[in-house]
């Protein structure tokens, strides 16, 4: 179904606001994007970035608009974890069946590739200006320098929030009645560190797996550049016995790496500077309802539901709000109260579930990986999905490498974790956990739950 030309305000030039802003504009909106940062496009982009683990859920919305192969050039597949446990050799898991994998990306780079694609698609931007009020039934904008200074009155038709977990357009809503929210920050802060590539510009480490160190209530994780680089980031408690507290001189963080890491501190560029030029950056976790007022303005990605990193898919669910949005244009048309009403009713479930689901792969990723009797859970549970693909499918890979709802994701999930849990519990599940016994058992545990 066709629509009406609208005019159209996108509040943040971040990933989801340029997806967004081109999805409208091969619609026929016209859209004009609003940010209080200068164009990323010309400045250095570092310091505050978790590198992007793209699957294949941005995959979908990407290749709804055409950018797939497009952005696949900045890409570089990881298929497996490179786990880098103390006194061990490197071991690897890998990430789904032969073929899968997920992407990593440069937040930086991927983000002026996007505004590129907007902008060409006819979108503009309007950098260094700052919203500071929204008017919300009459679909006014205001910005200024200040907040004190003279501001200019913008009238749209429509306008998206796309600006982050601390979104303006999300702060005007909040003072509506009845509009629930909140916010919880996880006691881990993150920071920025980068490997070099080698003098020829190859990598250092292998560069198509997602290389972790897992160490209990803390970790390192690194994700391969295009040009021979990793983005690495420090996952550590703010207070504590080990924390970035505690680090407060070049020599604690010397003496940090080589406590802990010690087969890559010297592969970190600069350590110690980078450690202390680059901020502490916390981490929340932020849920609100609803995220629409009226048929004037909605809120996407970050600035409806803000997740912790830890399973890669807070950009994926952000395009994927974006690929819904546009299926509900193609279906309702004319009829915004419709497709706002349908858009939030859908996607608030699934944003919950991911929240949830994210929070828990970081207790999995930190100290879980290390386990021996968690790493022999995983292994049965591969082996299993193998011989009974029809009967068993992965939580990470029915989030990772599909397109079904996070929230039957978190449900399955969690039924086949109870059963996991029984299997564990099988005598001498070490020696025997490929056996005929325990596929027994998983099966006849499978057909108690669809009797009940």
């Amino acid at each position: 179904m066709t629509q009406t030309p609208k005019n159209i305000a996108i509040i943040g030039s971040g990933l989801v606001g340029s997806l967004l802003a081109i999805f409208l504009r091969k619609k026929g909106h016209s859209v004009t994007v609003f940010d209080r940062r200068p164009d990323i496009r010309t400045i250095e982009f570092s310091g505050r970035s978790i590198n992007l683990a793209m699957s294949n859920r941005g995959w979908k919305s990407l290749r709804k608009v055409g950018l797939e192969e497009s952005i696949r050039e900045i890409a570089i597949p990881m298929d497996k974890r490179a786990m880098h446990v103390y006194d061990k050799p490197v071991y690897y898991q890998n990430y789904g069946k032969d073929g899968e994998a997920i992407w990593s990306i440069s937040r930086g780079i991927l983000n002026r590739r996007m505004i590129d694609l907007a902008e060409e698609a006819g979108t503009q931007f309007r950098f260094n200006e700052k919203v500071w009020d929204v008017d919300l039934p009459e679909a006014k904008i205001y910005t200024g320098e200040t907040v004190k200074s003279a501001w200019k009155e913008y009238q749209f038709d429509l306008i998206f929030g796309c600006d982050g977990a601390f979104s303006r357009v999300r702060h005007k809503m909040q003072r509506r009645s009845r509009f629930d929210y909140s916010q919880d920050f996880i006691d881990v802060g993150y920071k920025e560190l980068t490997i070099p590539p080698n003098p020829d510009g190859t990598h250092k480490l292998g560069k198509n797996s997602f290389h972790i160190w897992p160490r209990g209530q803390f970790m390192l994780i690194a994700l391969p550049n295009i040009d021979g680089s990793f983005t690495c980031t420090l996952f550590l408690p703010f207070e504590g016995d080990v924390s970035f507290d505690k680090i407060k001189t070049e020599e604690d963080a010397k003496t940090f790496f080589e406590t802990y890491f010690p087969n890559v501190r010297k592969e970190i560029e600069n350590l110690t500077q980078d450690f202390f030029k680059n901020p502490t950056s916390a981490m929340v976790t932020m849920k609100c309802y609803p995220w629409t007022y009226w048929n004037k303005v909605a809120l996407v990605g970050d600035s409806a539901h803000a997740i912790v990193p830890f399973y890669g898919q807070g950009m994926n669910a952000g395009f994927e709000d974006i690929y819904q949005l546009d299926e509900l244009m193609g279906q309702y048309g004319d009829d915004w109260d419709r497709i706002f009403g349908e858009y939030q009713k859908m996607r608030k479930p699934n944003a919950d579930a991911i929240a949830e689901l994210s929070y828990r792969n970081f207790m999995e990723m930190s100290s879980k990986t290390a386990d021996p009797m968690f790493l022999l859970q995983k292994k049965i549970e591969k082996h299993f999905a193998a011989k009974h693909p029809d009967k068993w499918i992965p939580v990470y890979s029915r989030v990772t490498f599909s397109d079904r709802p996070y929230a039957e994701a978190l449900a399955i999930g969690d039924e086949q974790e109870k059963i996991m849990q029984e299997v564990m519990k099988l005598p001498d599940i070490e020696s025997k956990w490929d056996s005929e016994e325990v596929e027994k058992q998983i099966l006849k545990l499978l057909n108690n739950k669809k009797a009940t």
